[in-house]
């Protein structure tokens, strides 16, 4: 393959986001499959030590931008530089991890290119030179098998449904390349990131407590927060929870919210529309607790307890307390 496999690699001060890890691990089996190089994307400014850090998870060959324009991943300055190098070296295949940010950038770069987009893919397959991919339809109902024809072929993949990258020892230097874009082109800027306080993050924990319309209101999240912190989980919640402001859009899990597959996903008072299951249908394990014991979430837990999440939650966190401690 003349162009081999392109993994777009987010980072920030200088370390590779974990949703890139995942890419990296997945595009090196892609490559292997196809017996093509492995090659890392990595834009930004100040980029320290991610170009590094990308040959030892594994890439052949970095080509790496930094530049002002880069900081803060805008997109108007990410797609044209990624098209860019795509018309002048015709990669095969482009993966990226399904962030916010890989999302729209596959879109714009499928778009330029008129190459078809393939996303959130949960499993990827090597056939001859072609790369398969599976995929969640009908909000998860069902999976598919999907590919497409011509190159470049553009993959985005769900995050954590593929394994993390491992450390190879492996070395390189990166082939450094210039912005795009001027600055005074790109009509957006970025003014500064406002931290979480310590929370963990929805889209990467690896636990996650959730909380439904069954918590009663804001307070009601409070012993969920307590066994959450417990875990060293993170707060979720059902739309309905959001929609009544009972807290914050940032934790809804579900179609219109954001979509985990976590090691451990308790959900607490969901009844489990249709809509929130879209969003978690692929967590591992999923422990249920609800006072109704027909709630359609108790079909997709592996741990279902009927019963007063009140009483309930309570109790999980002391004895995890115990346990844990």
């Amino acid at each position: 393959m003349s162009g081999g496999v392109w993994v777009f690699i987010e980072n920030r001060d200088g370390a590779i986001g974990a949703i890139s890890r995942e890419a990296l691990g997945a595009a090196r089996v892609v490559a292997d499959g196809l017996g093509a190089p492995l090659t890392g994307l990595v834009f930004g400014h100040n980029l320290g030590g991610a170009a590094g850090a990308a040959f030892d998870l594994g890439a052949d060959a970095v080509i790496a931008a930094d530049d002002a324009t880069l900081a803060g991943g805008r997109l108007e300055a990410l797609g044209p530089l990624v098209v860019k190098l795509a018309q002048e070296r015709q990669p095969d295949v482009i993966i990226l991890g399904a962030s916010t940010r890989g999302r729209d950038l596959a879109a714009w770069v499928g778009a330029d290119l008129d190459a078809g987009v393939i996303a959130e893919a949960i499993d990827l397959s090597v056939a001859g030179q072609t790369v398969k991919a599976t995929r969640g339809v009908y909000t998860g109902k069902l999976l598919c098998d999907t590919f497409v024809k011509s190159a470049p072929q553009i993959i985005t993949l769900r995050g954590r449904a593929f394994a993390q990258a491992a450390a190879t020892g492996k070395s390189g230097s990166p082939e450094m390349v210039s912005a795009a874009v001027a600055e005074d082109a790109i009509p957006t800027k970025v003014l500064g990131f406002e931290g979480k306080g310590g929370k963990v993050s929805l889209s990467d924990a690896g636990k996650i407590v959730s909380g439904g319309r069954g918590v009663g209101g804001p307070e009601g999240f409070e012993p969920l927060r307590e066994l959450a912190d417990v875990l060293g989980a993170a707060l979720g919640a059902s739309r309905a929870t959001v929609d009544a402001g009972w807290i914050a859009y940032d934790h809804q899990v579900g179609q219109t919210g954001k979509t985990v597959a976590p090691d451990l996903y308790i959900a607490c008072g969901i009844s489990g529309a249709i809509q929130h299951q879209a969003g978690m249908r692929s967590s591992k394990v999923v422990v249920a607790v609800n006072k109704d014991p027909d709630a359609p979430i108790f079909k997709l837990a592996r741990y279902g307890i009927v019963g007063d999440l009140f009483k309930i939650v309570p109790a999980l966190t002391a004895e995890f307390k115990k346990r844990l401690n």
